[in-house]
């Protein structure tokens, strides 16, 4: 009882006891001496009463006193102070254990948590549906010097899928690098789709990006807290580096070239920027019966950033594509064909072409220098769902009647030169978990020589220029990066003979 008294309230009474023990003490002496006295018992026999008693007194405070200094008292803690030191403990031990590998035999090399991997896969259902009204395939291909003879009133049903596989490497604080494979093959730069049906075999898988960036300025402070400035240069087969829509620029076309970007933010809100590039087109050996040059793409594109506080945000871009060499040249011996090289590498349909003679293949009759202004504007007022307005309008400053009256012989009387895009969306900016959804409308006038019709929108009238019509849609998250989409696409030749198109895209989409 003594024992556990003392635990319970933190000390020992030792002062009471020892003040007791004296009495006792005392007690049993006088007892003892009456005795005696009486003749009770005999001095001697009292005399070891008193020393067996005093000897049993010690050996109690002895274990006492041993007892007293096993016991560890411990103040009293409350329960949220104790939650906080095991938190506070396990915390810095997790720290400690991430840093030192603890139980780690096969420890990650640290090149390996600079790398990133990523990926999405496509499925989809694609429905082509033309007009009835269309002119017969002989009469298409002859206006847009194809020769696919491919059907022009006949519907089809295809399955396709995609599938694209990249890494991103972080090299050093100042370079980073990237690589992606995708499917699609080596003549078509604008499609990685495949289409199912190839008698169970296997599909291609390419190189679709391969680049360098180097950044010997990221972001950094300046003259003011909001003032920034940050540069950056990227080679080799890399991302689509301007700010675009799918009216000048394929969504899957990825670019051969060198390209830099410098970006400053004036204040907390709002940025400029500047991006330039070059990419070679096609590069011609030189030879004692080639007479055609390199064909190079030059590039430039200045814009600005704008942010509100509500979250609202606007883009704006202004650029210039400049094509080099692309435009074709008539033969002038029937022997040599001296500039064969001239004519596109690859093509779509749409621009104003014309049949070199002698050479038997169709050239492009116009330059192209095209002038280019797309703007954003991201509504926030409702968020989390956005309104987004976009708005694209590109002009081929380069199209010469007279040049290419000279350069073909043949009288191009009227200019089709200008394209316009207008787009309307309302849902998530970005559809990434299940419930969420966008939905979108919008409208595409898209002239024959207003762009290069090899790196246009290769869905919209089934590829190319001499386009217009509408087009609408929507995604629908089914589960976390995973959604359906569906875009409906009516196009009519602008210029050309009577040739409509629609088409149906369902995708099945997911990344990782």
């Amino acid at each position: 009882m003594l024992l556990a008294t003392l635990v319970l309230t933190g000390g020992p009474a030792w002062g009471s006891e020892r003040e007791d023990l004296e009495i006792v003490r005392q007690t049993t002496i006088n007892l003892i001496n009456a005795l005696v006295k009486n003749g009770v018992l005999s001095q001697e026999a009292a005399q070891g009463l008193i020393k067996q008693a005093e000897d049993g007194a010690r050996q109690k405070v002895a274990a006492k006193q041993a007892a007293d200094e096993k016991i560890v008292r411990v103040p009293y803690v409350p329960e949220t102070v104790k939650r906080e030191i095991r938190e506070q403990i396990k915390q810095e031990v997790v720290a400690q254990a991430k840093t030192e590998r603890w139980g780690d035999v096969n420890a990650v090399p640290e090149w390996v948590e600079r790398i990133k991997l990523d990926g999405d896969i496509r499925l989809r259902s694609q429905t082509e549906q033309f007009s009835k009204s269309n002119v017969i395939a002989p009469v298409v291909d002859a206006y847009y010097g194809l020769s696919s003879d491919a059907p022009t009133t006949e519907n089809r049903d295809r399955l396709r899928v995609r599938a694209r596989l990249g890494l991103a490497a972080k090299i050093s604080d100042m370079v980073s690098g990237g690589l992606r494979l995708a499917t699609g093959n080596t003549t078509d730069p604008v499609s990685t789709n495949q289409t199912l049906g190839n008698s169970a075999n296997k599909y291609s898988f390419l190189v679709d990006q391969a680049y360098l960036k180097v950044e010997p300025l990221e972001p950094q402070q300046a003259q003011g807290p909001y003032k920034t400035f940050g540069l950056s240069f990227i080679g080799g087969k890399i991302p689509n580096p301007w700010f675009s829509t799918d009216l000048v620029w394929d969504p899957d076309i990825n670019f051969e070239g060198v390209a830099a970007n410098g970006t400053y933010r004036f204040n907390e809100r709002g940025s400029v920027y500047l991006t330039a590039g070059a990419f070679p087109l096609q590069d011609i050996a030189p030879s004692t019966v080639n007479k055609a040059k390199n064909k190079w793409l030059y590039g430039a594109q200045a814009g600005l950033d704008l942010a509100a506080q509500n979250g609202s945000k606007a883009r704006f871009g202004l650029a210039l594509y400049d094509y080099k060499h692309v435009e074709g040249i008539l033969e002038t011996d029937p022997a040599v064909f001296y500039y064969a090289a001239t004519a596109p590498q690859f093509r779509q349909k749409g621009n104003s072409i014309f049949l070199d003679g002698y050479s038997g293949v169709y050239k492009l009759a116009s330059k192209f220098r095209e002038l280019n202004l797309t703007a954003q504007l991201d509504l926030a007022n409702f968020d989390p769902m956005h309104v987004l307005l976009t708005g694209d309008y590109v002009r081929n400053i380069g199209y010469d009647e007279t040049e290419m009256l000279a350069r073909t012989g043949i009288l191009y009387d009227k200019k089709k030169n200008v394209g316009y895009q207008l787009q309307a969306a309302f849902g998530r900016p970005k559809v990434q978990n299940r419930g969420e959804w966008q939905a979108f409308a919008g409208y595409r006038y898209l002239e024959r020589d207003a762009v290069l019709d090899a790196f246009t929108d290769s869905d919209f009238h089934l590829g190319g220029t001499d386009a217009k019509g509408y087009y609408l849609g929507g995604s629908y998250g089914i589960d976390h990066n995973t959604w359906l989409s569906m875009k409906w696409m009516s196009a009519d030749s602008i210029d050309g003979p009577k040739f409509g198109i629609d088409v149906l895209h369902v995708d099945l989409n997911a990344k990782f």
